[in-house]
């Protein structure tokens, strides 16, 4: 079975229409794709939600996506009530039957009168309770503990093993499921005979491109963020878990033995299914800029962006050696002391306390301490054993004096003093004490951080997921590098440029290619880079104009600001959420591309990806230029080093993208007007300080 493409969850009411503004008891949806997850939707009532799921399965397996959805309610009884109902041993029969007898407005439905139809069918009182009306029912008690002699199991065997879980008779009350499995089971059959490659499990093999499986979103998912509705939470949650397991361990969940009354899709798999939770997503207002701000300085777009933007990324836990570049999650705490004994600096002799000035002779013992043994001697006092470099101090040693100074025979060594006691040893704990902090949390892993954390007993260390982020280029001007360029067309510069500087950072690039000025398109493009990728980075129909389409979509949607920033070059950076996912929209010209990207979009992506905010660290040179700088906007210019002195480019030209390949870095000259002389100091800020 091949991986699923789409993963819809589907939280179900029994109830009447919802109000309109989102709450919880009503209907939610979410989509997901490879492990990450959409905005849930909020459907007021079960005729929405039904046209909503038939839209979205139409859209996908148009695309050729092979699409799981799951719903919140049992899909079967317990053993021996469909035939009981129909006459055979097929849940599909009770799916039928349910359907011809349900009546469904948004303001009204017949729940209620069904299920007392159904209990006349059976001997005694019951099986179903809770007539949640204010008119009695016949044949429909209102307490379970009125039911007798109906002769039906009170639970299904999923129930018996998930701790916690309703059986599917109670149709009122707190954790009723038995009005959403009447008001759900005629829309799945509607579904299965919409679809001629529909599956139900576990009923059916799946071996179409569409599933309907049960879930139960309780099994797996802990309690909401503060600021969630819970069922909007758990659908989210199920659907991103759910569609980020791997092909063959989703596989194996699903395989579970036919049976009339359904299964829940990772039963006995809750502890893996929990996992790591999701990090709290960005508000929509987290590119807000404040009242009354229009040219925004480059310092205060900084402060807001550190100060608005948080991880977006989940976490795993790997082991040292595959965790070399990724991002702390969690602080490192030492799990014993390094040196974790006292130890000799140095090969030579050991022995208690310090010498003073004169020749000194110590009876030489037979055994010697080595790195890793231990000689389980004790040194007495006014004896001296061989040591070697890095080995534990035997017990009466504390002082070591370097082999070149000593003369040495089989039974004594001499040398001349003064010798400090401790000469030549390494404390315990002298580098880290146990218990101390080795690596902190949004720190990114380097060869060094390895090290220290294995000296000091550590092995796995909780990471966070690498930040995927999609790279876009937009306009009709642009043709791929090598193919053949009409008379107006440019080669695209701006994604290689892009897609390499996302992968210096030690983030996932995601390539999506280009898109022509058509919004249609890049409309589809955004929600492809929503679906794959945590953050997006688009260049290109930034600004304002006719053909700045990323600008205007994202207005369209209600989810951009435009950001007009005090420098050069640059200036626009539309910056906004799609799905979701915050989208940097930075300028189509390659100079101003790559300086807004390392400025602005570098230290963002990685607070974005869990790092701590970096500052990038610049240093004072002489310069090897002159300049007269205009009041008003920060300025950065392409630079390198030569002879201790900082040159820039010969031009300032936002196209010329050979001055990029040309420099070293950049110099940062500051808001204020200025006059620069050959000779006066100015920063210089390498490339790899802006990357990290």
């Amino acid at each position: 079975m091949t991986a699923w493409d789409a993963v819809i969850m589907v939280d179900w009411s029994g109830g009447n229409q919802a109000p309109a503004k989102p709450t919880k008891d009503a209907i939610w949806a979410c989509i997901a794709r490879g492990g990450t997850a959409e905005e849930p939707v909020y459907l007021r009532n079960r005729q929405l939600a039904e046209a909503w799921i038939t839209d979205i399965i139409d859209a996908a397996q148009a695309r050729g996506e092979r699409v799981l959805v799951g719903f919140d309610f049992p899909f079967g009884y317990p053993m021996g009530f469909a035939r009981a109902l129909t006459g055979q041993d097929d849940p599909f029969g009770v799916w039928d039957w349910v359907e011809a007898r349900i009546e469904d407005a948004p303001t009204t439905n017949n729940r209620f009168d069904v299920a007392a139809e159904v209990n006349t069918l059976f001997p005694g009182v019951g099986p179903f309770w809770g007539n949640g009306l204010k008119r009695d029912i016949p044949h429909l008690p209102r307490r379970g503990t009125e039911r007798q002699g109906h002769g039906m199991p009170e639970r299904r065997e999923a129930e018996q093993i998930a701790k916690g879980a309703f059986p599917v008779w109670q149709l009122s009350g707190a954790g009723a499921v038995g009005g959403q499995v009447l008001m759900g089971l005629p829309v799945l059959n509607r579904l299965r005979r919409r679809w001629d490659n529909v599956c139900v499990w576990p009923f059916e093999a799946l071996d179409g491109s569409l599933a309907l499986v049960e879930i139960w979103p309780s099994l797996t998912v802990g309690p909401q963020p503060e600021g969630w509705i819970r069922d909007a939470w758990q659908v989210h949650e199920v659907a991103r878990i759910t569609s980020g397991l791997p092909a063959d361990r989703l596989e194996q969940m699903l395989d579970v033995p036919k049976t009339e009354e359904g299964w829940i899709l990772g039963l006995g798999f809750e502890d893996e299914l929990r996992g790591a939770p999701e990090p709290p997503r960005l508000k929509n207002d987290c590119f807000a800029l404040p009242p009354g701000i229009d040219w925004a300085p480059v310092d205060d777009v900084l402060q807001l962006l550190k100060e608005r933007l948080a991880p977006v990324v989940g976490t795993e836990v790997l082991p040292l050696n595959a965790a070399l570049g990724r991002t702390l999650a969690a602080n490192v705490v030492a799990k014993r002391a390094n040196p974790p004994h006292p130890n000799t600096a140095v090969d030579g002799y050991g022995f208690a306390g310090g010498r003073g000035d004169g020749v000194h002779r110590l009876r030489l013992m037979a055994d010697r301490a080595a790195a890793g043994s231990d000689p389980g001697v004790i040194v007495p006092d006014g004896h001296a054993i061989r040591v070697l470099t890095g080995a534990a101090l035997p017990e009466g040693v504390d002082t070591v004096v370097l082999q070149e100074d000593v003369s040495a025979s089989q039974t004594e060594i001499a040398f001349h003093g003064p010798i400090k006691a401790g000469a030549n040893t390494r404390k315990a704990g002298e580098d880290v004490e146990a218990g101390q902090t080795v690596a902190e949390a949004g720190a990114r892993l380097g060869p060094a951080d390895l090290a220290l954390i294995a000296a000091t007993g550590g092995n796995d260390v909780t990471v966070r997921k690498p930040l995927r982020v999609a790279i876009l280029s937009t306009g009709d001007e642009l043709v791929e590098a090598g193919e053949r360029a009409a008379a107006g067309q440019i080669f695209d510069a701006n994604r290689p440029m892009l897609l390499g500087l996302v992968g210096q950072m030690g983030h996932q690039a995601v390539d999506l290619g280009r898109v022509p000025d058509d919004r249609a398109q890049l409309r589809a493009r955004l929600d492809q880079a929503a679906s794959k990728a945590d953050v997006i980075l688009s260049s290109g129909g930034a600004s304002a104009g006719d053909e700045d389409h990323v600008s205007a979509i994202l207005r369209e949607a209600n989810a951009m600001e435009l950001w007009r920033i005090a420098i050069k070059p640059g200036r626009p950076l539309a910056l906004g959420l799609w799905h979701g996912k915050p989208v940097f929209g930075l300028p189509g010209n390659p100079v101003a591309a790559m300086v807004c990207t390392l400025v602005f979009a570098a230290p963002a992506l990685a607070v974005l990806g869990g790092r701590r905010w970096p500052e990038p660290q610049g240093y004072l040179l002489p310069a090897a230029f002159e300049k007269r700088k205009k009041d008003g906007r920060r300025e950065f210019l392409r630079a390198r080093v030569r002879n201790g002195q900082a040159e820039v480019f010969q031009s300032e030209g936002s196209g010329r993208i050979s001055g990029l390949s040309w420099a070293e870095g950049l110099v940062e000259l500051p808001d204020e007007a200025i006059t620069i002389a050959r000779g006066d100091p100015v920063r210089f800020i390498p490339w790899d300080s802006f990357i990290g």
